[in-house]
This record gives structure tokens, sequence and C-alpha cells, in this order.
């Protein structure tokens, strides 16, 4: 029972964690970063996207997986 629990937790942080780095990447795509940075810097622009793609997906997927589990803990409250 706790080895299944824990799985399904393990996979549910892997599936957040995918999805806030994929939204992270669609929203961070539409600003026009070459008007921001240095023309013709191209690499490290990309690199500056995925690590800033990578810690802001941390952040809120993060959040998000605290946020469920303090709601699960509430149970033990009320018992």
């Amino acid at each position: 029972m706790m080895k299944t629990l824990l799985g399904t937790e393990a996979l549910l942080a892997i599936i957040v964690n995918l999805i806030f780095i994929i939204l992270t990447w669609w929203a961070i795509t539409a600003i026009k970063w070459e008007s921001i940075m240095k023309k013709g810097h191209v690499p490290q622009i990309r690199l500056f996207m995925v690590l800033l793609t990578i810690t802001i997906s941390s952040s809120v997927s993060s959040f998000f997986l605290n946020y469920l589990q303090y709601a699960k803990d509430l149970t033990f409250l009320l018992k």
C-alpha cells in the first residue's frame, strides 16, 4: 500500500513538473528576447530561456505540489 502511494505521488510530481515546463516554455517564447538582449547572441538567449524555464516551472510546480500535500494533510486535522 505504501509503495503504491509513493509511486503514485512520484508519477504525479513528474507529470506536474513536465506540464509546468511546457507551460512556462510556451509563455517565455512569446517574449521578443532579441529586442531585450544583444543581437547575434542566439545560443546565449536560448540557454537563458531554458534556465529561466527550469527556474520558473520548478518554483510553480513545487508550490502546486506543496498545496496538494497540504490539502491532503488537512484530513488529519479532522480525524
